[in-house]
This record gives C-alpha cells, sequence and structure tokens, in this order.
C-alpha cells in the first residue's frame, strides 16, 4: 500500500472541488446565460479562485471536512460536462446508464460494508498491492481499447482518466474505491438512473383496449369476424327458408 503526498492531496482537493463546483454552477445559471459558451471558463475560473483562498475561507476546505475528496471519476465527469457545454454540446449526459448502474451497485454494496450489514472488508481490499495494479491495468486498456474502437465512449473516457490518474499519482487517497466512487458520484448515478427509467417508461406506447380492424377478405365476404360461426350458420339457414 502507497500513499500520495499530503501536498498532492491538498493540491487536488481544491482544484478538483473547484471543477465540480463550476459544473454545479453552470446548471444552476438561469435564463439565456446557460447557452453561452463562456460560461464554462468563467466558472471554472470563479471557482478556481475561491477554492484556492486560504484556510477556512475557502469552500474546498469545508467540503473537504464533510466528503473529503472528490473522486477522480466524479471529477473526470464534471470536467467531460463542461467540455460539453463549451462545444454547446448541453443535451448529452455526462454519467449514462451504461457507468451509472456499476457505480449504483458498488456503492450499496460499499455502504452495506462500511454499516457492518455483510461486513467482508470491500473497501480495505482497495489498498491491496498485488490485485488493484493488475485490475486498473487490465481496466485501463480496455477503456483504451474502447475508445479506439469507437465504443462506449461516454463510459470509457472519464473511466481511463481517472484510473490514470490513481495509478500514476495514487490520487485521491491511495484507495482505488476513492479513485472511482464517493458519494457525491454515488448519488449523481442514482439519479441518473432513476431518469433514464422514467424517460424509458414514457417512450413505451400505451396499450389501449381496442378491438383489432376486421380482416378486407371477410368484409368482403358478407362475414362479420366479431360473430361465431354458429350465429353465421344460422342466419344462412333462416335466410334460404324465408326465400323458399
Amino acid at each position: 500500500m502507497s500513499l500520495p503526498d499530503l501536498t498532492w492531496q491538498m493540491v487536488y482537493g481544491r482544484l478538483a472541488w473547484a471543477i465540480v463546483l463550476a459544473t454545479l454552477l453552470t446548471a444552476l445559471v438561469p435564463g439565456a446565460w446557460r447557452h453561452s459558451r463562456r460560461l464554462p471558463l468563467a466558472a471554472l475560473g470563479l471557482m478556481a479562485l475561491a477554492c484556492l483562498l486560504p484556510g477556512q475561507s475557502s469552500p474546498a476546505w469545508t467540503l473537504g471536512l464533510a466528503f473529503q475528496y472528490p473522486s477522480a471519476l466524479l471529477t473526470s465527469c464534471c470536467l467531460l460536462k463542461l467540455l460539453d457545454r463549451r462545444r454547446g454540446l448541453r443535451g448529452i449526459c455526462a454519467l449514462p446508464p451504461g457507468l451509472a448502474a456499476p457505480l449504483a451497485i458498488a456503492g450499496a454494496a460499499l455502504y452495506l460494508d462500511a454499516f457492518g450489514v455483510i461486513s467482508q472488508g470491500y473497501y480495505y481490499a482497495g489498498f491491496s498491492a498485488t490485485a488493484v495494479p493488475i485490475l486498473a491495468v487490465l481496466a485501463s486498456a480496455a477503456c483504451a481499447a474502447a475508445i479506439i474502437r469507437g465504443r462506449s465512449r461516454r463510459q470509457a473516457l472519464p473511466l481511463l482518466g481517472a484510473l490514470l490518474l490513481f495509478s500514476l499519482l495514487r490520487l485521491p487517497t491511495g484507495n482505488v474505491w476513492d479513485a472511482v466512487l464517493d458519494p457525491i458520484l454515488w448519488g449523481w448515478a442514482l439519479v441518473a438512473l432513476a431518469t433514464a427509467a422514467l424517460r424509458r417508461m414514457r417512450r413505451l406506447p400505451a396499450v389501449h383496449d381496442t378491438q383489432p380492424e376486421p380482416a378486407p377478405v371477410l368484409s368482403v365476404a358478407g362475414v362479420d369476424p366479431y360473430s361465431t360461426i354458429k350465429e353465421q350458420v344460422s342466419g344462412k339457414v333462416s335466410g334460404n327458408l324465408s326465400s323458399k
């Protein structure tokens, strides 16, 4: 187990919180300002100056007490969202269901483990000196291959950035779980899944209890497709008797 240098942790924490707060600010700005492509850079510069303030005057200090550091994956997703807004792409989801689903499941397992419900030590396994590096290399290779092939880039790109930051600098805490998950990202994943489920339900066609259209051949032949065979036969017999 190797921990990152404390100085690198402090620098990362302030910059990461600046990116997260800038993304939140751009999402909350009302009116026509939201459509401005200069807004992401202005929000990022403003939040960076605020987070670089010394001591308790910095919002990063208060947020660090409550949430410690943002995960590298949350920071990557927020940075990707800022880049999308910079390019005028506001409708693209920075956390698609393909990435939100495993995050929601992993977060639930970690929190159940932390509360002692399952007690398997999942979080402490993230400090493993053998399994974690192998897993990080394999996952990074899979993400790189997906990006090159043009498959699931929205999921692979931020995950690759988080894994590279963890592999090279061990940020943010030296634990692989802190690199890919945190309480804010877990909540975001749950909201993203719920939103995707609601949109899918709205797209489902409404089922109406209507009778099918009669077959053209039966209509031409003068046969009522909704009446029974017995009724049709009795009708024909009565018609023949009346004609006689």
